[in-house]
């Protein structure tokens, strides 16, 4: 490809006219263009001059104009590699979540070109290629080889060009591994399980690891593509510094916390899907953390007497505890069940929900009183038994959204090991499903709310007692209420 390429370009790399240019030779592009127009006029072969609107190429920084000039350039011929990566999603080896970019990586593949991978820059990895300045024949190896192997000329040069970054990107999975050597860190890490990235990058960065992973790690280098969609402004702007419109990550870490943040994308995602930023939603995510540590605050003003080997029998529990639990116990399912499918938003908000609604705003209060009294020891050990144990194992849970307030927490309250990051993740247990519990604890809530709206309605005082009649539709919650009206006594007065 390098032969007679000097004929075609007129201008040197820095924009001046080359020798070519004859009369113009050395002069700047700019000023070479005028004076030409003035040669033309003044020969009389100039009939008008007019403007006219094309498309230009400009550089997107400086603004300059891009003058189109043929070079020497490397290729990497893509045919079989293209192939060996279609083969690997065919044959199920790579999944994409969501499986409809499946489409983007296949259309990319199946139409693909031969890749040019040099770049006229300065940055980069420098092509290992040498050429000798005597006969002109070109090396290719690691290091600049001592002689020419065709006329034995000890002057050679490095090719000046840098490789396509994303041809360095490529190799990024098992090059940092230690590769050509066998590693343990290469046998251990790859391949890998799971890639993130954003959808815009499937055919720069996903589809060439694949290719390279095959071609030199044989083997793919990650067994599934989560691709999350971008972050946009409020108005669903991409965010871009000509806009002016970009939102500073370690602004919003220093104003709410790196947890905030964390926990205010992830259950903004939905898989492959861009969302918006608000602001809104990052002090709502800030208020969850607040409530989280306000919740973790109560449990240790009531550790007082504490027994970490007490385990309650199953007659211990009272309603509120078997509904805990219960819902404990199938928001751990729920959690897991998500992840495992890459629905980390639907993953967070059942956190959320389960925390805020049901741990916080309920459980605590149900718990108060037993809690308070300290003459009956046992009801309290059962109390402070349940608390702790929901929320360590909710803390667990919580953990991959928000790393940092949760480890704080967690060494804190009662615990085992030395860090949350390593302890198991916690199970459903399905022991701890209580249905029939559920139900009638529910039926109990909703009564509280119905009292509590009817008190707000005449705009009842908090400290005024009321009376209540119970119209039951079902016979069967007569002995449940009957069981639990503390409930109604002390939440809905």
């Amino acid at each position: 490809r390098r032969h007679n390429l000097e004929e075609i370009n007129i201008l040197n790399d820095d924009a001046t006219i080359n020798e070519l240019g004859g009369k113009y030779a050395g002069m700047d592009r700019y000023e070479a263009r005028k004076a030409m127009v003035a040669d033309l006029e003044e020969l009389g072969l100039l009939v008008k001059v007019v403007p006219h609107n094309h498309s230009v190429g400009t550089h997107d920084r400086c603004g300059t104009t891009v003058e189109p000039m043929i070079k020497p350039q490397w290729f990497v011929k893509m045919d079989e590699m293209a192939k060996a990566a279609i083969k690997a999603l065919d044959d199920g080896d790579l999944k994409f979540v969501p499986s409809r970019f499946d489409k983007t990586y296949l259309h990319w593949l199946e139409n693909i070109r031969d890749w040019c991978i040099s770049r006229q820059l300065w940055w980069g990895h420098r092509i290992p290629a040498y050429y000798c300045d005597e006969c002109g024949e070109v090396v290719v190896a690691r290091e600049m080889p001592e002689k020419c192997p065709k006329c034995g000329c000890t002057h050679l040069h490095q090719d000046e060009d840098t490789l396509d970054t994303w041809f360095s990107s490529a190799l990024w999975p098992f090059s940092t591994l230690g590769w050509p050597e066998k590693t343990p860190e290469l046998e251990y890490f790859y391949p890998t399980d799971v890639l993130v990235t954003g959808y815009d990058i499937i055919f720069f960065w996903v589809a060439r690891m694949v290719m390279m992973g095959l071609e030199f790690g044989k083997d793919i280098p990650f067994k599934h593509v989560f691709i999350h969609g971008l972050v946009r402004d409020s108005q669903g702007r991409k965010m871009s510094k000509s806009l002016g419109n970009g939102i500073d990550p370690v602004e919003v870490i220093e104003k709410y916390g790196a947890d905030t943040l964390r926990f205010m994308l992830i259950t903004g995602n939905t898989p492959g899907n861009d969302m918006r930023f608000y602001w809104e939603r990052v002090e709502s995510a800030r208020n969850f953390a607040n409530k989280l540590w306000n919740a973790s605050r109560f449990m240790l003003m009531n550790l007082e007497g504490f027994d970490k080997t007490f385990v309650p029998e199953a007659s211990d529990y009272t309603l509120a505890d078997k509904w805990i639990l219960s819902r404990y116990a199938k928001t751990a399912i729920s959690i897991t069940e998500n992840l495992e499918k890459f629905e980390l938003g639907e993953a967070g908000r059942s956190l959320y929900d389960f925390i805020w609604n049901e741990f916080c705003d309920w459980y605590i209060e149900l718990s108060k009183a037993r809690l308070y009294d300290k003459e009956n020891v046992r009801p309290r050990k059962v109390a402070q038994y349940v608390l702790g144990y929901v929320l360590e194992h909710t803390l667990r849970l919580l953990h991959p959204f928000m790393p940092f307030i949760t480890e704080e927490i967690w060494q804190h309250i009662p615990h085992e090991g030395k860090s949350i990051m390593v302890a198991d993740w916690p199970t459903g247990e399905e022991a701890k499903l209580d249905d029939a519990s559920e139900v009638e604890m529910t039926t109990i809530m909703e009564t509280i709310k119905a009292i509590r709206n009817m008190r707000a309605e005449v705009n009842a005082a908090p400290s005024k007692k009321t009376e209540v009649i119970l119209h039951l539709s079902d016979e069967s919650l007569t002995d449940v209420f009957a069981k639990n009206s503390g409930y109604l006594e002390t939440l809905a007065s």
